[in-house]
Parts: structure tokens; sequence; C-alpha cells
């Protein structure tokens, strides 16, 4: 259960937390919020000191219906955060949150240490080779179709066991080409209802079956904020309850915009061990 990150063995066996920083429009919850180098530093500053292991940097909103971005747009958006980061948090872990090999390449060559696909190379047909000749750490997400059409395409016969095949197939596509620092991550939210998110939580220790460290991306999604009939800014303690659960069933990764809250949760569930 460890990954290679620079050249660091990172140990996911005890639980990290992944920090969001999303620097787009349009995101469901923060979009908008990180515009400026000033705002940006002080909130990846913030999550860091809260014990935040990674940075996820997007920068093409994947949100349900999100508007299409360029390649150069996305490469404009990213790249000199990436520079500025690194600048200032010299040791800092940035995963890159895109579906884009040209993006995935020209991101590790500026310095970033791990990739967040949330097509597991489905959207682009050169990722997996790209990720195999930079070797680093590859996440790889369950989702069907796009972030403009996915929230039409949730029609499953068994949602666990669909993804769980879809897992086995990508998996072996990666290491076929040489990719083992694998990480999956079942895609709450993508091209699922809402009960069939709950029911891919309730049964997330299966995927444990699959011999890779499982990502859980919980944090204020709308799997929450509807169920409470509330909204994204009201989703924090909702949130918690959620990665409490996630944990139990064996979440290596939270991936989330509140990393104090979150880093409690691992502490917490470690004493339940």
């Amino acid at each position: 259960m460890t990954i290679n990150c620079k050249g660091n063995l990172i140990d996911l066996s005890t639980p990290k937390v992944m920090g969001i920083l999303n620097i787009t429009p349009d995101s469901f919850y923060d979009g908008g919020n990180y515009k400026d180098e000033k705002s940006i530093l002080a909130q990846v500053e913030k999550m860091l000191a809260a014990g935040a292991t990674f940075i996820d940097v997007g920068a093409y909103s994947s949100r349900p219906g999100a508007d299409h971005v360029s390649v150069d747009e996305e490469l404009q958006r990213i790249l000199p955060v990436i520079r500025l980061l690194l600048n200032e948090f010299p040791g800092i872990l940035l995963s890159i949150d895109t579906f884009r090999s040209q993006v995935a390449q020209q991101a590790i060559e500026a310095g970033a240490a791990l990739i967040n696909d949330i097509s597991a190379g489905k959207l682009d047909h050169q990722m997996l080779p790209t990720i195999a000749k930079i070797r680093v750490p590859y996440i790889m997400m369950h989702m069907r179709g796009t972030p403009q059409n996915m929230h039409q395409l949730t029609d499953y016969q068994d949602v666990v066991l669909e993804v769980l095949q879809y897992f086995s197939e990508r998996m072996s596509a990666a290491r076929a080409l040489g990719i083992y620092d694998l990480i999956i991550d079942p895609g709450f939210g993508f091209a699922k209802t809402v009960a069939q998110n709950y029911d891919l939580l309730k049964k997330l220790d299966l995927f444990q079956q699959l011999k890779a460290p499982l990502l859980a991306g919980l944090s204020r999604k709308s799997m929450i904020y509807k169920v409470l009939e509330t909204t994204s800014e009201n989703a924090l303690n909702g949130t918690t309850a959620l990665h409490m659960i996630a944990l139990d069933k064996g979440a290596s990764i939270l991936r989330v915009h509140d990393v104090k809250e979150a880093m409690e949760c691992v502490e917490l569930s470690a004493q339940l061990k």
C-alpha cells in the first residue's frame, strides 16, 4: 500500500487526505474562489498546515453539465499554478486532475507528482501510454460518458458489480503497459443516481478485492446535500459522516475541500482499528 511520488514512498496503509484546489470558475462548490496568487497560496498553506498529504489541482470542472475547456486553456490555467506552488512549497505533492495526456505530461514535467484522471484513460487513449512513459502514480476513476452528458448515463443492472468489472478491465490495461502505482476511485456523483452512490458506499469494502488503494471523493457532493435538502455550502457535517463510513470500509485517501475536518476523521477512525 505504498506509492512512489517523486522518489518518496508514501505509505497509504494509514489513510491520507488530499486537499482540493479548483482553479476553475464553475466548480460546483468553490468555483471562482481561487483566481489570484494570494488566494491560491493562502488556501494551499491552510490545507498543508491542516495535514494534507496531497493537493489536487483541477483546471477543468467535471461537475455535471460543466462547460468544455480547450487543452490550451487548461494548460494556461494550470501550469502557472504548479510553478507558483512548487516555488512557495518546494516539497509539495501535487496531484493534477485531468483526463488529457498532453496536460498530464506537461504538468509532470513542471513538477507535479501524480495524475488524477476522471476517465481512467477512456477520454484520451494516449493517457495510459503517457503515464507508462512518465512513470507517476495514477488515480483512475469510474465514470460513463463525459462531464457534459454523464447525468444521462445512470442505467445499471448492478452498479457495484459493473464498477468492479470496469476497474478490473482498466487496471489490466494499465498493468499491461507497466503501470503499477494505481489508485482507484469509484466516482461518487459521476454517472450515478443518489441511490446508486449510497449503494457503492455501502459496499465499498468489496473494492478491496482489487488490491489497490481506494480514494473516496465524497466532499460536499449532491448525494449529501440532496438527501439533507440543503446546499453544498451546508454539507460539511454530512461529508464528515460519510468520511467515517468510507474509512471504516477501507478508503486510503479522502479527497476533500475541508482538510482539518477530514484529518480529524482519520485520527478518530484510527482509534477503532
